[in-house]
């Protein structure tokens, strides 16, 4: 599996999976309760509206610089939005960029969030600036705590959140 590599302009492929940028348009669809034809039914999870509230609230010039940008996690097989994946930010001065992600409950369970995570630190890691990736999910998400750990991240710490970092190998 080619996990990472470039496909169409403002995205990144992986076996089963499209991570394509989130653009304004979809931003403002998600956050005016607006459908568009290519979601699976459960999109946008609340995850996924909480990030879009966030970034519509951003000054135009604060979207931040691709790659380090959210991204929709798109299911090959049926060209359904499934969820979304993406940074914080990028790297900050330790080289270092935190991930968020989710997909919706209809596709849990089947490894889409693993394979997403896996995709994206590996393009991650590809780039100049980048030392670690880091992230954190509340203790109760187990699933998340799992995808993490599949994903090759290590428990660094506890403060109300799991806190995980994943070093290039």
């Amino acid at each position: 599996m080619d996990l990472g590599s470039s496909a169409p302009q403002g995205s990144i492929d992986s076996a089963r999976l499209i991570m394509r940028v989130l653009q304004q348009d979809v931003v403002l669809a998600i956050t005016n309760g607006i459908r568009m034809d290519d979601w699976a039914e459960d999109y946008p999870a609340d995850g996924d509206r909480a990030v879009a509230q966030f970034l519509k609230k951003e000054a135009p010039g604060d979207k931040g610089v691709e790659p380090w940008v959210h991204y929709q996690v798109v299911e090959r097989s049926t060209d359904e939005v499934i969820g979304g994946i993406g940074f914080k930010g990028p790297p900050d001065d330790d080289r270092e960029v935190e991930i968020g992600y989710g997909i919706v409950p209809s596709r849990q369970g089947f490894g889409y969030a693993t394979e997403a995570v896996l995709c994206m630190a590996d393009f991650a890691f590809r780039q100049d600036r980048l030392s670690s990736i880091v992230a954190k999910t509340d203790p109760d998400n187990v699933a998340s705590r799992r995808v993490l750990e599949k994903s090759g991240f290590e428990e660094i710490g506890r403060d109300g959140y799991f806190h995980y970092r994943l070093e290039p190998s």
